[in-house]
């Protein structure tokens, strides 16, 4: 009963986060949803974000558990640290109210680049679950459905509400990651 109980905690604590991390992806994705977009770009977008919100926790979580061997104990704090710092900075954005963005998003560069920039708070994520030996599997299917899913949703909602929701996700996300963080360290 206690190995099904830590997978469940395990599960529930990966959900959680995934949809954190998901909603920079929803939140930018209502803001060029708002501009107006084909649904066959929603479609390749949204496509090439899940397939970064796989890449980027793998890559970390392989960073995480080399970081994990040299630090040992130290790697609880730094972990927790690091999601202190990326929550504060994803609600610091949300709060800042960044312009619109300026990458053509249509464009394969421009694709890339806008994937990559929502993807990369799962590098960091991916850091910190790979110094707890999180299930690498499910973390990063999880990561790249709700990366994929929330940037749907964002390009979609993006096209009938009005601005303010998006930094309201992110504010949200932002939010969650600080909890976490906090309950790394205490």
């Amino acid at each position: 009963m206690t190995d099904a109980t830590m997978h469940a905690g395990q599960f529930a604590t990966l959900l959680i986060m995934a949809v954190a991390l998901g909603m920079d992806a929803f939140s930018l994705g209502i803001g060029i949803g708002l501009k107006g977009i084909r649904l066959r770009d929603v479609l390749r977008l949204s496509t090439v974000i899940a397939v970064f919100h796989v890449i980027m926790p793998l890559a970390g979580m392989y960073a995480g558990h080399f970081v994990s061997g040299l630090l040992g104990h130290v790697a609880t704090m730094a972990a927790g640290v690091l999601l202190l710092l990326l929550g504060g900075h994803m609600i610091y954005n949300s709060l800042r109210g960044e312009a619109a963005q300026t990458i053509d998003y249509r464009s394969s560069v421009g694709t890339f680049l806008f994937a990559f920039s929502v993807s990369i708070d799962s590098f960091s994520v991916g850091v910190t679950l790979g110094m707890f030996k999180a299930d690498i599997v499910l973390t990063v299917l999880l990561f790249g459905f709700f990366g994929g899913l929330m940037s749907v949703l964002g390009l979609l909602l993006g096209r009938r509400v009005s601005q303010n929701l998006g930094g309201f996700g992110e504010a949200l996300g932002g939010a969650i990651l600080l909890i976490f963080g906090l309950l790394f360290i205490f």
